[in-house]
């Protein structure tokens, strides 16, 4: 109950609109319920279910506008997208930092049912060719395996920080899932002939126990549902 009144009160404070809503999410389902058992002249055995949508209601809109919340904070923290990425439930292979650069833009790949998928985070215009550039390289090793690049943004094209779980998973599924960890192996190969990669532990360490506070509230957040 302490990390959920915590929760409350920071994703409150972050967002305007989480108090109406969850509210709402409260009180629709109660009422609406209700009035159909009085209508039916069953008031009484109504109100069980009509509380407990309620409680449901309360908890799917309080899980989802803490996690957007959180997402939100994530915006522009270097190594942000690796976080969710690592997140993701399912047999997802998340390779960190396949190509990077000084400024801390970065690539990450991920090998799924959809086939492979680049990630890119930073400055739109320098990621832009670190994703052509492994793009190629990848399409080398992978055939006529579909490459799908992703980059992080808020602008037209980008997918936000916020929306990229959703994003990976309705992805189509091109391959089976037994040829998931055979293709990831294959990519592999590729991490001997980097030019330029980022160095080992890129991401300030303020950085990461900042993004690392705040994952680890969205899934304190997500418990109770």
């Amino acid at each position: 109950m302490g990390q959920i009144a915590t929760a409350f009160k920071l994703t409150s404070q972050r967002d305007a609109k989480f108090v109406p809503w969850v509210i709402a999410g409260l009180l629709v389902p109660i009422i609406v319920v209700e009035g159909i058992g009085i209508l039916l002249g069953h008031a009484f055995i109504a109100l069980v279910p009509a509380i407990l949508l309620g409680v449901l209601g309360f908890m799917v809109i309080f899980g989802r506008r803490a996690q957007k919340a959180a997402f939100s904070q994530l915006e522009g923290q270097p190594g942000a997208a690796l976080h969710i990425l690592k997140q993701m439930r399912g047999d997802w292979r998340v390779t960190e930092a396949v190509a990077a650069n000084s400024q801390l833009d970065s690539v990450h790949r991920v090998v799924g049912r959809p086939g492979v998928v680049l990630v890119g985070e930073g400055a739109a215009h320098r990621v832009r060719g670190l994703l052509a550039t492994e793009k190629r390289k990848v399409a080398r090793v992978v055939g006529d395996v579909p490459i799908y690049d992703v980059t992080i943004g808020a602008e037209e094209g980008q997918v936000p920080i916020g929306k990229l779980q959703q994003h990976m998973v309705k992805l189509p599924r091109n391959i089976m899932p037994k040829d998931v960890a055979g293709l990831d192996k294959r990519l592999q190969a590729l991490a001997t002939s980097r030019s330029g990669a980022m160095p080992k532990g890129p991401i300030p360490a303020k950085a990461q126990r900042a993004i690392n506070d705040r994952m680890r509230a969205a899934a304190k957040t997500k418990r109770p549902r």
